[in-house]
């Protein structure tokens, strides 16, 4: 049984970022969008030496990363800004057909856990078709993640419903590139401006970057 969602509501009227806020809210499209690498080296060569799965493992500290920093928890719903407790992964899992589909995997703060749910995950998707839409798909509560391997990028867009009201973060991570004996993994991520600035970005990369090098 996956998680209710807990939040708390933020007082808009005394945030210091009400002007901030009630600025970017107004546009049609609020979201912006920034592009990085991390460097991965030392998280590679662990799960390479463990048999773990690569893919599940920067998923975890990147979970981790982002629920440090509060910024990230702000959600836009029925006109109140939420703020979350936990934060999920919800990201995108590839089959041997090339097809993929949408899995959610709860906040776990203990690597282990995470693997074996992350495993389970995993497991159902492969022996299933289509996009595996449910209830958790559109999860407030989560980040919307998603993996391009084939694909050192530099720059990153995504497919928008503009009719729809879209508070949710997307982190993408892309191929990765080797330099000087050394492993980089490219980072996108878009986020709400009405809720947060490339500051806050900052702080999710930087504490990323952090629980990587500890690897």
């Amino acid at each position: 049984m996956f998680p209710e969602p807990k939040f708390s509501l933020l007082d808009i009227s005394s945030w210091n970022r009400k002007e901030h806020f009630e600025f970017f809210n107004a546009f049609d499209q609020p979201y912006f969008g920034l592009e990085t690498e991390v460097d991965v080296t030392g998280a590679k060569e662990l799960c390479k030496t463990k048999g773990w799965s690569f893919f599940l493992y920067y998923h975890f500290l990147s979970q981790k990363a982002v629920n440090s920093v509060e910024a990230f928890k702000l959600r836009l719903v029925n006109e109140e800004i939420r703020i979350y407790e936990n934060l999920h992964v919800n990201t995108n899992q590839f089959r041997e057909d090339k097809t993929f589909a949408f899995s959610f995997i709860p906040f776990e703060d203990d690597w282990e856990r995470f693997q074996i749910e992350g495993k389970k995950v995993q497991d159902a998707v492969n022996h299933s078709s289509g996009l595996c839409l449910d209830e958790n798909t559109s999860r407030a509560d989560s980040i919307h993640y998603s993996t391009i391997p084939w694909v050192s990028f530099t720059g990153l867009t995504h497919a928008r419903n503009s009719s729809y009201i879209d508070s949710v973060p997307k982190i993408s991570f892309g191929k990765l590139s080797e330099r000087d004996g050394k492993f980089y993994l490219p980072v996108s991520v878009h986020a709400h401006h009405a809720l947060l600035d490339g500051y806050d970005v900052g702080l999710y990369l930087d504490a990323f970057q952090k629980l990587l090098d500890l690897s």
